[in-house]
């Protein structure tokens, strides 16, 4: 025993590797449950089935999501169609016996009354061309809407790269998104993924123009508030609030570039209404009255002045549900506007006409 050997320590042989038949080291863990240790060659992977990915309790507290309505077949768009044709044919019929007759009396009524025919015939084609040019780019910003939130959920570059493109495209005639629109340029040889360039899109190309569409519902919503409470029939205030909720569309749509015609804003307007059905909002309901009686409005305001916050509420709630539709992009990182914050900047207006007129008399 050498003197740096610790006191108490018994001399032990050691057994060198590579000397056969050595016996194998087990734990007393190993020794307790029978088995050595061993590589695992597969690892198995637990896949969930789409049906079986969510709670069935959960599932049930989910909205329901709206989809795209499918064209059906409809006897009366047949009938329409058919009876537009006859009027069509009448019109050309009765066009072409009075400018024979008129040839028959003297040349020039002839020719006169063929040239109002040929100016007819070009401003019916130029309207015809106007409003399919209107459904078209209707139909690029319904496309652009679907495609763009497809690639924000799958997070394709490629996929976000075309709709950043045809965003830029639907918005090139506004000025406000110049800034923007040279901004998603710079990132075309960056490394983005697909989901921060739709999000950078939404942000710096869709934000001032969503600022704009903020400040139009509400200058809209205070002018229907106004005329509302001050007009004598209520028949009148359906009217007004019709006329408000058709131009508010009309604006809001080119506001996004969309730019519908006539028919365009028929088909728009249809939308409108239907996605209200769809989100159960089409009519104000107990939840707006009850926050305007929680929040004790309805004691401080008249009661004409009260009619009319309801009115302007509903043009907000048509306006917010068209910038909704006539937006590009879907709300998926941006904060969708809400109609409590129409509703507080409607109270204050309110509260200080109501002040304006308790001064007066």
């Amino acid at each position: 025993m050498s003197r740096t050997d610790p006191p108490g320590r018994r001399p032990q042989a050691f057994r060198a590797p590579g000397d056969g038949d050595e016996p194998q080291m087990r734990t007393k863990e190993q020794e307790r449950s029978g088995r050595i240790p061993r590589a695992i060659n597969r690892i198995e992977t637990l896949e969930y089935e789409p049906d079986e990915a969510i709670d069935d309790d959960l599932r049930e507290t989910l909205p329901p999501v709206a989809t795209r309505s499918r064209r059906s077949f409809s006897f009366g768009k047949i009938a329409l169609f058919a009876f537009g044709a006859l009027i069509s044919l009448s019109i050309g019929l009765w066009i072409d016996s009075l400018v024979s007759d008129l040839f028959a009396r003297y040349d020039w009524l002839g020719w006169t009354a063929l040239a109002a025919a040929a100016i007819l015939l070009l401003a019916v084609l130029g309207i015809v061309v106007r409003e399919i040019l209107g459904l078209m780019r209707l139909s690029a910003v319904e496309k652009d809407r679907r495609e763009s939130e497809a690639a924000f959920h799958a997070n394709s570059r490629d996929a976000a790269e075309q709709a950043v493109a045809r965003l830029s495209s639907i918005v090139a005639a506004r000025p406000e998104t110049l800034s923007g629109r040279t901004k998603l340029a710079d990132l075309k040889d960056e490394v983005v993924d697909g989901a921060d360039l739709i999000r950078i899109a939404e942000r710096d190309i869709l934000g001032p123009l969503d600022a704009q569409a903020i400040a139009l519902v509400l200058a809209t919503s205070k002018r229907t508030s106004v005329v509302t409470a001050v007009s004598p029939k209520a028949l009148v205030d359906i009217a007004y609030v019709l006329f408000e909720s058709v131009k508010l569309i009309r604006r809001m749509s080119e506001l996004y570039g969309a730019r519908p015609g006539t028919i365009g804003l028929i088909r728009l307007t249809r939308n409108v209404v239907t996605h209200l059905a769809v989100t159960g909002t089409i009519a104000i309901g107990d939840d707006i009255v009850g926050q305007m009686l929680g929040h004790g409005i309805a004691a401080k305001l008249s009661a004409r002045l009260g009619e009319g916050i309801v009115n302007g509420l509903l043009t907000a709630r048509i306006g917010l549900a068209a910038m909704d539709l006539c937006r590009p992009f879907p709300f998926m990182t941006t904060e969708r506007p809400k109609l409590r914050d129409v509703l507080g900047e409607l109270t204050s207006f309110a509260s200080r006409q109501q002040s304006n007129r308790n001064r007066e008399h």
